[in-house]
């Protein structure tokens, strides 16, 4: 397969994740060309809680849990995006992740994410609401 073939393949695939769906065509061939995408088998730990955060990771096929202190907090899919808060606060991980078939991930290393939030500020805001669902979202279980 040709590198142009490759990059235009990857473009398209980064195109179908809501969180990048905003992007124009500069930014995402930033995504792309800062982003590795990387196979795991089932059973993978993605992150551990309580570890230094390095990479931003999306799920481009698959799918994965989210442990807190061993409970499950939430299932991941394709689209969805995970160890965002490790970077952008400089804390360790807040849980755990384990994929739960063979999956798909694309992979941002901390410097390489900076970057891009630093020139896709509308990649950012839409992070900040995804964020923002997940904390109503763990608000609301804690109530019930």
């Amino acid at each position: 397969m040709s590198r142009r073939r490759g990059q235009d393949e990857k473009l398209e695939m980064l195109r179908r994740v809501p969180l990048f769906a905003a992007l124009d065509g500069g930014e995402l061939e930033q995504v792309g060309r800062h982003a590795d995408e990387v196979a795991v088998p089932e059973g993978t730990t993605i992150v551990t809680q309580n570890a230094t955060g390095n990479s931003f990771y999306v799920i481009l096929e698959g799918r994965a849990d989210v442990m807190r202190d061993g409970q499950r907090l939430a299932e991941l899919g394709v689209g969805d995006f995970l160890g965002e808060m490790a970077l952008l606060e400089d804390l360790p991980r807040s849980a755990t992740v384990v994929t739960t078939e063979p999956t798909r991930l694309l992979e941002m290393h901390r410097r390489d994410f900076s970057s891009v939030l630093d020139d896709a500020p509308h990649l950012a805001r839409k992070m900040l609401a995804v964020m923002a669902h997940r904390l109503r979202d763990a608000d609301e279980k804690m109530v019930t």
